[in-house]
């Protein structure tokens, strides 16, 4: 069953007449003041309504289009992502091996570690690659 927020933005989206609206403090729509809307660059309005505030989600770190920007991949990012999971694996290996030495324990999580940092960097730039391909080709779509 939807909620109230799926609900609202269904039947939104279901208006034959669009108009702009934010929620209040109380989930009320408010129609949005035309003297509120943005200016472009060219002196035409914006079809988006301006916050009145900074909401709790920020957009740092996000491309053109919202989306999620995806840094180039590197050694020290990879390096990093391994210190933060590394701990975590020497303590899973040492309670799953209790009856074993310590260096029997912790031998295992360490070359576990070493094969994890360059797959976690190939991984990344798998990543970059495809979205480098994927956005050459939107580029030359837009260009047709």
């Amino acid at each position: 069953m939807p909620t109230r927020k799926q609900r609202r933005r269904n039947q939104k989206a279901r208006r034959h007449e669009y108009e702009y609206v934010y929620l209040d403090d109380e989930g009320n729509e408010v129609p949005v003041d035309p003297s509120e809307l943005r200016t472009e660059k060219n002196g035409q309005r914006d079809s988006k309504p301006r916050k009145g505030g900074t909401s709790g989600k920020g957009s740092a770190g996000r491309g053109p289009g919202g989306r999620r920007k995806i840094e180039p991949p590197s050694w020290r990012r990879s390096t990093r992502r391994a210190l933060i999971f590394g701990p975590l694996l020497v303590v899973a290996l040492m309670l799953f091996n209790r009856n074993q030495s310590l260096p029997q324990q912790v031998l295992p999580a360490i070359f576990l570690i070493a094969f994890f940092i360059p797959f976690s960097y190939f991984t990344d730039s798998l990543a970059y690659r495809m979205l480098q391909k994927r956005l050459a080709r939107r580029d030359n779509a837009k260009t047709r």
